[in-house]
């Protein structure tokens, strides 16, 4: 075997190597993000199992946080006591926030929860051309550092898609985020544009 044939085999078994490392570390953190979603309303559920049960007051924390905002909704819902909800957050743009920011958090993405996040707009597609519109809601966010997405400033992040029916909470299939995408750069009817056409469109 001679030194070229053993460099590039080398680095193809770097590069498997790596791969492998790269999905098994992306799976062991994705697990542990879903059992912290889990124990964030824990407390919801030992309320909810105590004698006086859950209270208005109890859940208004749990709504206001956009990691905990959209379990608490689907939780309620199950519990068939969405009137405990509050009224403040259920709209959809609320429900939409809540849906970036635990996209955000994700490891392939940001990797963390906005330290800031600001609806921006509804971005309305005509998407066959005949008067069919969907609906994208457009939001900033931004980070401070340490992280390492604090030096971009505010973000661009896009959920949707929506129609003229759409409830809160109903579940957006295309909630995404290019983090290269700052105010500064793209306008927000391009970067739901592009959504659009790279990842509602394709699912």
């Amino acid at each position: 075997m001679d030194l070229t044939t053993l460099i590039v085999i080398t680095i193809i078994v770097f590069i498997i190597a790596f791969a492998a490392f790269r999905l098994f570390d992306v799976k062991k953190k994705k697990k542990k993000l879903e059992l912290e979603r889990s124990a964030r309303i824990l407390p919801l559920y030992k309320k909810a199992e105590a004698a006086a049960g859950l209270t208005a007051e109890d859940v208004l924390p749990f709504a206001k946080n956009p990691l905990t905002r959209y379990d608490t909704f689907l939780y309620l819902k199950e519990l068939e006591e969405l009137h405990l909800f509050p009224e403040a957050y259920l709209t959809l743009i609320k429900g939409a926030e809540s849906s970036l920011a635990q996209w955000l958090e994700f490891p392939t993405e940001l990797d963390a929860c906005p330290d800031e996040i600001e609806h921006i707009k509804r971005v309305t597609i005509d998407f066959d051309g005949r008067n069919n519109f969907i609906h994208y809601e457009v939001f900033k966010y931004r980070v401070n550092p340490p992280h390492w997405a604090a030096k971009n400033g505010w973000m661009l992040g896009v959920v949707g898609p929506f129609f003229d029916d759409s409830k809160p909470y109903d579940f957006p299939g295309a909630t995404f985020s290019r983090v290269n995408s700052t105010i500064d750069k793209v306008t927000p009817e391009e970067e739901a544009n592009w959504v659009h056409e790279n990842i509602g469109m394709r699912r």
